[in-house]
């Protein structure tokens, strides 16, 4: 396709999504959720099908001998189509944000000022594999208020057009417009680039995959940019900690699912525990078919393991590999995150209230936990139903974007009469 029609066609989403937004704003909770527990009986009527179109991606996938990690997030079976259809009805039970009056108060002339919430009005997603993704997306863009053009990686194109045309089609029901959510059928990356300069059309920007996406996504978008880098998650297994405790975590957070930007990728333990704790979990980890690389001393206490390169404290391995350092104390644990981090997630293992609060207080990243997986950076874990994604940008959220991240405020201003002296 020329460059002009494609930036015809990308016109053409942006106009609709506009238009369709207008239509969606208004709409009482009771619709949108009415939308949103159709769209979920209709995923789940429509399973045999999504399977049967998700193994064309996987096919393709293992023709091109993709990695295991992104074969997973592709995957689509009976479970995760339920889940996906869980997370749409959970979203329809969420109180709704739109319209809220979130603060008040009053002007000494009498006038009442207060700041009301409202959608942001029409939201980009360009993400990679995950076609749960797609539903996600739809439904907390949708119960925002907000229209949405899902552009889903070629790598889950046939997954992603699927859920898409199951989720668009139970809207047909309901008042809510069908172009509220559109996807992408064009495979053409260029169309992307057109999408990123429709600042008259949409309102933000959303990227969901790799480093290299979002930063090419970042450098090429006229629209503001919700960013998420990477999740180079630790961690810090404290002098304090119950060992017993700190196994169960440091295992849940590397090996349950490695191939999620919640999974630990740095394990951070106390000189004074390491003797002891080191050699077991290690054990355990290789046991899971984890490959360890650690620092000197981790590596004079476990012999036979890959000594960790410089490089290794800051990548994100989306895989069975996890970097370990034995550290002096909570600040050089600390100074190591800020150092290499990504602002993601971190957790403290301890039974040390100080050093937990004091941990709490000092790192600066998306989420910090105590005594925690840090798998639970979620926002269906964390009590958001599902979420758009985790920002670790700031502005204009930070950590896992629900419904109220996908807001922004608008003053509201009661009088009875007055003027301007």
């Amino acid at each position: 396709m020329n460059q002009s029609s494609l930036k015809e066609e990308a016109i053409q989403l942006g106009r609709q999504a506009k238009a369709a937004a207008r239509q969606l704003a208004p709409l009482a909770s009771e619709e949108k959720n009415r939308a949103l527990n159709l769209m979920a009986d209709a995923l789940e009527e429509q399973s045999d099908y999504l399977i049967a179109e998700n193994k064309k991606d996987l096919d393709a996938a293992r023709s091109a001998a993709i990695s295991h990690a992104v074969l997973d997030r592709i995957a689509l079976d009976p479970s995760r189509v339920q889940m996906m259809a869980k997370g749409l009805r959970e979203v329809a039970l969420l109180p709704d944000p739109v319209h809220e009056i979130v603060k008040m108060w009053r002007r000494p002339n009498g006038l009442q000022v207060g700041k009301m919430r409202i959608p942001l009005g029409v939201i980009g997603m360009i993400y990679e594999a995950r076609p749960n993704v797609t539903a996600d997306a739809a439904a907390l863009c949708l119960k925002s208020g907000n229209a949405v053009i899902l552009r889903g990686g070629s790598e889950a194109y046939f997954s992603n057009q699927a859920v898409g045309a199951v989720l668009k089609n139970a809207c047909a029901a309901t008042r809510v417009p069908q172009q509220a959510v559109q996807i992408v059928k064009s495979r053409d990356h260029a169309l992307i680039q057109e999408l990123l300069q429709l600042e008259d059309y949409i309102d933000l920007i959303i990227p969901r995959g790799g480093e290299e996406l979002i930063r090419t996504v970042a450098a090429n978008s006229r629209i503001p940019v919700i960013k998420h880098y990477k999740g180079v998650c630790h961690v810090y297994v404290d002098s304090d900690a119950s060992l017993e405790m700190a196994e169960r975590i440091c295992i849940n957070a590397k090996v349950q699912r490695p191939s999620v930007c919640n999974a630990m990728e740095t394990l951070l333990v106390h000189e004074e525990i390491a003797p002891t704790f080191l050699p077991s979990i290690i054990a355990k980890y290789q046991a899971a078919g984890v490959e360890i690389r650690g620092c000197e001393k981790t590596c004079a206490l476990v012999p036979g393991i890959k000594k960790a390169s410089e490089n290794d404290w800051t990548t994100e391995y989306l895989d069975l590999i996890l970097s370990v350092r034995v550290v002096a104390d909570m600040d050089v644990a600390i100074d190591h995150i800020e150092r290499y981090g990504s602002e993601h997630t971190e957790t403290i293992v301890t039974s040390n209230y100080r050093r937990a609060r004091e941990f709490l207080d000092r790192v600066n990243s998306s989420a910090v936990m105590v005594n925690a997986s840090t798998r639970f950076n979620d926002g269906g874990e964390l009590g958001l139903g599902a979420e758009i994604g985790i920002s670790t940008s700031k502005i204009h959220a930070f950590g896992p974007m629900g419904l109220e991240e996908l807001t922004t405020t608008k003053f509201v201003v009661l009088g009875d009469g007055q003027i301007r002296e």
